[in-house]
């Protein structure tokens, strides 16, 4: 499909660019071929489809914009210490004014370029979106020259602006709140004057459009005439299920609590945009479940949600991801230089800039019974936590995502000198991960795996041929906001949404059904405020450093709010009552002495980091353009 869209959009680009060409010779000089009118690339749909090719390449890309991606900016991960050059330092430090100035960032404003298919063009969020929402406009504007088309083709050129036009005011409004909305071509030579809309406003106008697009759209391209031309390649276009996603996701961010407050001063939800997310959840479920479109991948297909290795590149996402992040460069082993080598500390990855999870977010990965632990430094004999076997019994979730004490992490004794403490995880306390290589050392005492294979190292060939893609939506993610909607919305856990038969927690628990968690504890099924702690924890755990994190934690307003400003490390000490390959052969049952945990890091936040700041060059350019508060 990359190589189809590539000479679709080559070819736009083309015919745009003798559009644009300045006349400097005679008419009777040129063939009558030359001659092309202002209206042409809007004339078909082959030429209309052309110019609208340009805004998929403006989707924002997260993973790998840079050779170091920091893409998870909440109490998730914890960077070596002193490098200032990341986005994430920044953000800890308080500083948000360097989402237009860290170099390892994909916030920024400059050196964007929706033509280019390099990656560290398409990270750029400000720009690019800014881009995008004008070049929408420009295509609502010329909807009436698409003469040459089907009615089944002006739909989906109109659905396709509609839908870009809507998602790109709202990914910029996670972060830097209400604005101006653009729904029509400034010209490029007049200032702008429209006011500032608080969020609520804005978040009415992005509905409309995505609204519009849902109405337009098909369920899927190659049930359309015009998509048997691509047929079996169509799985990227904008569709009728990505439309009502983000309708219900944008409803939902309107209705939470941080949105809220900044539109009407209550800082609780919004009951009435959480029915209105709640009924387009459950809508675009049971379009799901009916028609099989988009799928839950078995939990033994889990690690094809986020990565392939040695498939050609093959994109992951089964048919669980509904809207990937862009794509620059997938071909061209972009994870592998150089994000991959930060996961691991040498010598199983010599280079990096190395980053863990942090101990407090692995804590958020409960039991296999589905009951939460309540405090990693004690017993629980309800859920059967034990802090002297603190890895067993764990959510699957936690064996898939988390490397800890005593898993094996390189195939060959030889490649790490036949040392025991180098092949398998020492993460325990004065353990080799622990304390080689200073900055660079396991300073959480966990590693990740939900990216890579637990392999990782210099020998076994993880690194290589490597397709790692995040979703910017999947379905699991859409069940759990369905959930969330609804029990704000509706008043319960039990309660369901118009037309849609599953209760919040029947979401909730569809989701723990797929990894083998057992339901939500009856006692947190009370009332909404209970059943919420749970909602929140299954997030953290299903969606772990998929870049969701630090926008949950805004809206629920908790982000300033202890644990959530601290990241933490584990400590603990073997108890060496069973041999090293007793251990090695079985590390879930590892048995651990004086496991304790230690603030790393405490974030020192105030009101105002609940937004970004805008940037002063355009704050500045009228009045009605407000700067977000403390800033």
């Amino acid at each position: 499909m990359k190589n189809i869209l590539r000479n679709i959009f080559y070819s736009a680009i083309m015919l745009l660019g003798v559009l644009s060409v300045s006349s400097c010779k005679k008419y009777l000089e040129r063939s009558p071929l030359t001659d092309i009118q202002d209206d042409d690339p809007f004339k078909n749909f082959r030429n209309f489809q052309g110019f609208t090719e340009e805004l998929y390449n403006c989707i924002p890309l997260l993973s790998s914009v840079e050779a170091h991606n920091c893409f998870n900016l909440g109490e998730d991960e914890f960077w070596e210490i002193g490098e200032t050059r990341l986005i994430s330092y920044n953000v800890d430090q308080g500083d948000y004014w360097a989402w237009n100035g860290a170099f390892y960032n994909w916030f920024g404003a400059r050196d964007f370029d929706p033509a280019s298919t390099a990656r560290n063009r398409k990270g750029k969020l400000w720009g690019l979106s800014w881009y995008a929402i004008r070049k929408a406009n420009i295509g609502i504007a010329n909807l009436d020259k698409l003469a040459d088309a089907t009615e089944e083709e002006k739909k989906l050129i109109a659905g396709q602006l509609y839908f870009f036009r809507g998602f790109f005011h709202h990914v910029l409004m996670e972060y830097w709140g209400g604005l101006p909305y653009v729904d029509q071509v400034i010209p490029s030579d007049v200032a702008p004057r429209l006011p500032r809309l608080n969020y609520h406003q804005t978040a009415d106008k992005v509905a409309a459009d995505l609204q519009k697009a849902s109405e337009l759209l098909p369920l899927d391209w190659d049930e359309t005439t015009i998509g048997q031309q691509t047929l079996g390649n169509n799985s990227m276009r904008i569709n009728k299920i990505m439309a009502l996603g983000f309708l219900g996701k944008n409803y939902l961010w309107a209705g939470s609590p941080l949105m809220n407050r900044s539109s009407t001063g209550n800082s609780t939800y919004n009951a009435d945009y959480c029915k209105k997310a709640a009924d387009v959840f459950g809508e675009a479920l049971k379009i799901c479940e009916t028609t099989g479109r988009y799928e839950l991948a078995p939990f033994n297909q889990y690690t094809q949600i986020f990565y392939t290795h040695n498939q050609a590149f093959r994109l992951p996402g089964l048919k669980e991801a509904i809207l990937l992040e862009n794509l620059a460069e997938i071909n061209e082993a972009r994870f592998r230089w150089n994000q991959i080598n930060d996961y691991r500390p040498a010598p199983l990855l010599t280079t990096g800039i190395k980053v863990y999870p942090t101990a407090n977010y692995v804590d958020y990965y409960g039991m296999a019974n589905g009951l939460p632990i309540v405090n990693p430094e004690q017993a629980d004999a309800e859920s059967g936590y034990d802090p002297e076997y603190p890895w067993r019994n764990r959510d699957p979730r936690f064996y898939h995502d988390i490397v800890y004490d005593g898993e094996k992490l390189s195939s060959g004794a030889s490649q790490v000198g036949n040392d025991q403490f180098r092949q398998y995880a020492s993460l325990f306390t004065g353990g080799w991960y622990r304390v080689n290589n200073a900055n660079k050392r396991v300073w959480t005492g966990y590693m990740q795996s939900k990216f890579s294979n637990k392999l990782l190292n210099e020998w076994d060939g993880y690194r290589e041929n490597l397709a790692m893609v995040l979703s910017l939506m999947r379905l699991a993610d859409v069940y759990l906001l369905y959930a969330e909607a609804t029990a704000n919305g509706y008043g319960t856990p039990q309660s369901t949404a118009g037309g849609f038969s599953l209760s919040a927690v029947d979401a909730v628990n569809k989701v723990r059904a797929r990894a083998g968690v057992a339901n939500v504890a009856a006692k947190f099924l009370g009332n909404t405020e209970a059943f919420m702690s749970e909602l929140r924890r299954e997030r953290a755990v299903e969606l772990a450093f998929e870049a969701h994190r630090f926008v949950d934690l805004r809206r629920w307003l908790l982000l300033t709010q202890r644990p959530y400003t601290l990241k933490k490390a584990v400590d603990f000490d073997r108890a060496n009552d069973v041999p090293t390959s007793v251990l090695y052969a079985d590390p879930k049952n590892g048995h651990v002495k004086n496991l304790r945990e230690s603030i790393l890091f405490e974030r020192q936040y105030g009101e105002r980091h609940y937004w970004f700041p805008f940037l002063l060059s355009d704050v500045n350019i009228y009045p009605d353009f407000k700067q977000n508060p403390g800033w």
